[in-house]
């Protein structure tokens, strides 16, 4: 099974679109920086990509809603 869940997810970000988007800014993020929001030993994933969409599910990457 996959961790976080798509449905866990999309509550969080709009669009499926919008959660790539956020997911690779973040995980190329990690990959410069080497920066990580919390302690490595609290990620289930160990790709950064995954690590990034872990962030995205706890809230701690912060989405910004645009409204229409």
């Amino acid at each position: 099974m996959i961790y976080p869940s798509i449905d866990k997810l999309l509550n969080v970000v709009n669009s499926k679109y919008e959660l790539v988007h956020i997911a690779a800014r973040r995980s190329k993020q990690i990959a410069k920086e080497g920066y990580l929001q919390m302690p490595e030993s609290e990620y289930k994933s160990k790709k950064n990509i995954g690590r990034a969409l872990e962030e995205v599910s706890e809230g701690l990457i912060e989405v910004k809603k645009e409204e229409v």
